[in-house]
């Protein structure tokens, strides 16, 4: 029998579903400070009763809903009024840099998370390759692509006000209301709800609305001494004030907030680490709830009024396409929510270098040119920690000693060598032999070669050991107050490297220059971890002296730490990481991962390739999922052009988001066949030495998804195997 999902779209604009979703009223207030510039809109759902079938909210939705229509012009929902120049330009100013206005707050969230996606240097092929200004088609314009329309903004909460995850609807004027689509652009990482208006992008150039979710994370923290929070709309304001209006605000663990600060002042805490929600658990639940957001959305601005003057559920989930994607955590929360989807909500996934946790059964085999690789499957808290502890060390071999960033960790690096000696994690008399050791105990663990260039501008960059104290509170449900494994947050002066007062101007600012995620925010005042339990006192992590060793070798008591909640099986993390195993059951929607093979954060090995095998296991003959693994591509399009050396070894992979996107569309909508899993094979835009731009690149450089791969590029699966050529 011919699945479901394969004749949805026989009639392109109308799909069948076995069962709907039903939103319960609600009565919905128009929040006064709509979040920018143009005019607010009405009440949505136009009050009053219907016996017909009235636009109701979800029910998931809680307080008020804030609506601002944007005029293309002076702001619009891709570019905030920017436009293709402005996203390439200098940041724009805030006329007090103190208080920010929610419209201020808005435009630079956009510029600064876009740039945080994509390389937005020509050269790399900003305005050629993809762009504000490339249309639909992949035309170049000469546009400025600024999209009019409407944004929705509000909270999914369970009415504790302890949740309050971030939903967004931007619906553009453009929307087809005969071929009417949406896309989800879940946040990346642990950003705001902006975090994906690069994906979006992709939504707004075909007139589909876009559903954004900040699934339970964001970028502006609780300052613990001015005892202020975020609102929604990224102002701040007293934590006793704000209430259940806080877009977070930390609990205490054993200890009181005010005694905690007391002890340890300047400290920040961040929604993802220090929620106590474990955010992962429900990232999927949340993107299905940013959908059905969106769908409450299209039917308040182009629904029809019924009779009584209500707007009417008039675009039901049977009659709009909607295509999950999103990249990394967005991306890794799209197929969660594909997984979970019982009543057919999405039509098809397109998902970037996702963050899949793989669960301990069944076995998936990846074997590479044959060969099995050293390790696959494992979880993120698991190979994030051996990179905490591995990374530094070996990123001072000598065989890259021409790496990005490669003489940036220096002795660090080298003093991280002799502490893991001593403490027994590698071997070897000399230097060379130490980081050879650690390179190859990399590989051992699941680590590509393709990787191995990306291990000094990442360490230094303090990428493991932020995502493994991030996650370890998160998974463990930690307080901030707990300071786990000794670490906190804090933002040090530029001339020193201890805690201290947050400036004003800083704090206000990083709902829009955040990541949520250390470090964080715009230089000179960066928030970064912080090792509490250095010899002297509180000290930046990174530069900080470890008490068993007497050496300032990154801290490697704190990561040997972070390593023994897993090694020791600690039941609150152990816990916490059992809520976020995927089942690879994509329920037969047709889908689409591409990942780069050079990819040193969620190595393919631990990710994508083994997820290919667990879902053809899982589902067979149904499974629609196609898996594209590319050669010269790596995890940050936004390193590209920025960091010395990136430009002339890596491709942008938000290329092949886009044309992933685009296979995928034309599945559900023409029946065009996905392209099969395969290797695609780019050519870096070289250059000599390392310089931050590189040449022009081509598209030469990038080459299409094949149609028909040629059988040496063809990933195949075998049973439980996953088969990926060289």
């Amino acid at each position: 029998m011919q699945p479901i999902h394969a004749s949805r779209f026989a009639a392109p604009r109308l799909r069948r579903r076995l069962r709907q979703t039903a939103f319960a009223a609600a009565a919905v207030t128009l929040l006064t400070s709509a979040c920018g510039g143009g005019d607010s809109s009405s009440t949505p759902g136009g009050g009053g009763s219907s016996t017909q079938n009235p636009n109701n909210r979800p029910d998931f939705i809680v307080g008020t809903i804030a609506i601002q229509s944007y005029d293309g012009n002076s702001d619009d929902l891709l570019t905030a009024g920017l436009g293709k120049d402005g996203l390439a330009g200098t940041a724009p100013v805030f006329a007090n840099p103190n208080v920010p206005t929610a419209a201020e707050l808005r435009r630079n969230a956009i510029y600064n998370n876009y740039r945080a996606i994509v390389d937005v240097q020509a050269a790399g092929g900003y305005g050629s390759l993809y762009g504000p200004n490339v249309d639909a088609q992949g035309n170049v314009t000469g546009s400025q692509g600024k999209v009019p329309g409407v944004e929705y903004i509000a909270y999914a909460d369970d009415g504790t006000g302890t949740k309050n995850v971030t939903m967004m609807a931007q619906v553009p004027d453009s929307f087809d209301r005969n071929n009417p689509c949406i896309i989800s652009a879940t946040s990346s990482g642990s950003r705001g709800v902006y975090g994906g208006i690069a994906v979006g992008e992709w939504g707004l150039k075909r007139g589909c609305a876009v559903a954004y979710t900040d699934k339970g994370t964001g970028a502006a923290p609780h300052d613990l001494d001015t005892d202020t929070v975020p609102l929604i709309d990224g102002t701040r304001a007293d934590r006793r004030g704000a209430g259940k209006l806080a877009q977070f605000a930390a609990q205490p663990g054993a200890q009181s907030l005010a005694d905690f600060t007391t002890a340890n002042p300047h400290r920040l805490a961040f929604k993802h680490a220090h929620s106590q929600q474990n955010p992962e658990a429900d990232w999927g639940k949340n993107t299905l709830q940013a959908i059905q957001f969106a769908l409450f959305a299209i039917n308040d601005k182009f629904g029809t009024v019924g009779s009584d003057g209500v707007r009417q559920n008039t675009f039901t989930q049977d009659k709009v396409l909607i295509i999950a994607s999103a990249i990394s955590n967005g991306g890794g929360a799209a197929i969660a929510a594909a997984e979970q989807d019982t009543t057919g909500l999405i039509d098809g996934v397109a998902v970037g270098e996702p963050n899949v946790e793989m669960p301990p059964t069944p076995a998936i085999t990846v074997r590479r040119g044959g060969v099995q690789v050293a390790a696959s499957g494992k979880h993120l808290y698991d190979y994030t920690t051996t990179a905490n502890l591995l990374q530094l060390c070996a990123s001072q071999d000598t065989s890259l000693v021409n790496a990005p960033f490669a003489a940036l960790p220096g002795q660090t690096g080298l003093n991280r060598c002799a502490s893991l000696v001593d403490k027994g994690k590698i071997a070897g008399a000399s230097t060379s032999d130490q980081t050879l050791a650690a390179l190859n105990a990399l590989h051992a663990a699941g680590w590509e070669t393709e990787s191995d260039e990306l291990h000094a501008s990442l360490s230094f960059l303090e990428v493991a050991s932020s995502i493994s104290v991030t996650y370890a509170n998160s998974y463990s449900r930690a307080s901030v107050t707990d300071r786990l494994c000794s670490y906190s947050f804090a933002a040090p002066a530029p001339t020193t490297t201890v805690p201290t007062t947050v400036p004003a101007a800083f704090l206000a600012g990083l709902f829009s220059s955040g990541n949520g995620i250390p470090p964080t925010g715009t230089a000179p005042n960066q928030v970064t971890l912080m090792n509490d339990a250095n010899v002297a006192g509180a000290m930046r992590d990174y530069a900080s002296t470890s008490p068993s060793t007497n050496r300032t070798d990154a801290n490697i008591d704190g990561a040997l730490c972070l390593r023994n909640l897993l090694d020791t099986s600690n039941a609150a993390l152990m816990a916490g990481i059992g809520q976020t195993y995927r089942n690879g059951n994509l329920r037969g929607k047709p889908a689409m991962i591409v990942h780069g093979r050079s990819d040193a954060l969620l190595p393919v090995n631990h990710t994508s390739r083994p997820y290919l095998g667990l879902n053809k296991s899982v589902e067979g003959g149904v499974s629609k999922l196609s898996y594209i693994e590319v050669t010269n591509g790596q995890h940050f399009d936004g390193f590209i052009d920025v960091i010395g050396g990136y430009a002339a070894r890596y491709i942008p992979m938000h290329v092949y988001l886009n044309r992933a996107l685009d296979s995928v569309y034309a599945n559900l909508k023409n029946g065009t066949a996905l392209p099969p899993s395969q290797v695609v094979r780019t050519t870096p835009r070289g250059g000599t030495g390392n310089p931050a731009i590189g040449p022009q690149i081509l598209p030469s450089n990038v080459p299409p998804i094949a149609a028909t791969p040629a059988a040496g590029d063809a990933i195949t699966v075998t049973g439980t195997t996953v088969n990926v050529p060289n």
